[in-house]
């Protein structure tokens, strides 16, 4: 079994990569919606805290764990595989390496939380492959919130036009042509984010173009490689099993929205 830990509902977009290149790996999902945003806590808090997750996966009977967090990666990586070291652990970073290969400006902005961009894990990052480039970091308030209240919705559009383009914008005007997306809840911001890189460019006429980074796909290639490796399998219908710390209610209808199909949820508290 896989699990997959995030502090809210934004690692669904890791979660929905690994059941596409596993569909027949059992996964359970758990949402420490009681805690979020992780974003603006301390790097040892957010380390208690993913720790005791882990630890709860762990017992569930999860042979590989997947912190579908950068906020959580960054804090608590090394100390999750120093205290279970029988559980391979794979991460989130942000996706400055091949970001930074990309570049033709030699400008590359990252999309992220306060916490993430603080931590040594971005900075190591940002040394090893944006020696040579301009990175410029960009917190983005208010951005988990609004996925995690649906505010990605029409009847939110302008609202989120604004909150979205208020971030992406500034990248733009410093002649950014690769966004990295710092935060799992972040992919289901993309059309927002698309839009307003379509915005700058119309108003803009022969803007460069702009290449969005998201680490989903790359993260959930390496869960098949550990999984493999493993020499795990699964017959039948696999189990998906989806819980938070939160409303289970709340969480299934946001996350029904978000994936297009139903999602059931059940509650805990760690």
């Amino acid at each position: 079994m896989i699990g997959i830990f995030d502090s809210g509902i934004g690692g669904l977009s890791v979660w929905r990569e690994i059941v596409r290149l596993i569909p027949n790996a059992p996964t359970i999902y758990l949402a420490d919606q009681a805690h979020i945003p992780y974003g603006g806590r301390s790097p040892s808090e957010v380390c208690a805290l993913t720790l005791r997750a882990a630890g709860w996966l762990i017992e569930r009977g999860c042979r590989v764990v997947v912190i579908a967090c950068n906020t959580a990666s960054a804090a608590a990586l090394e100390a999750l595989r120093a205290t279970f070291p029988a559980t391979p652990f794979v991460g989130m970073e942000p996706a400055i390496k091949p970001a930074a290969l990309h570049t033709r400006t030699g400008v590359v902005g990252v999309l992220a939380t306060p916490t993430t961009l603080r931590s040594a894990r971005y900075a190591s990052l940002v040394s090893r492959w944006g020696r040579a480039l301009r990175v410029i970091a960009q917190p983005c308030p208010g951005w988990v919130e609004a996925v995690e209240r649906l505010s990605v919705c029409a009847a939110a559009e302008d609202a989120l036009n604004r909150l979205v383009g208020d971030c992406v914008t500034p990248l733009l005007v410093q002649n950014a042509d690769a966004l990295v997306l710092g935060c799992t809840h972040f992919p289901f911001l993309r059309p927002w984010i698309e839009q307003a890189i379509s915005a700058w460019q119309s108003a803009h006429p022969g803007a460069h173009a702009v290449t969005v980074f998201d680490p989903a796909p790359a993260v959930a290639r390496r869960a098949r490689q550990v999984w493999l490796e493993l020499t795990l399998s699964a017959d039948g219908t696999p189990a998906r099993e989806f819980w938070t710390t939160g409303s289970a209610d709340r969480f299934a209808q946001v996350a029904s929205v978000l994936l297009g199909h139903p999602i059931p949820a059940r509650s805990l508290t760690l």
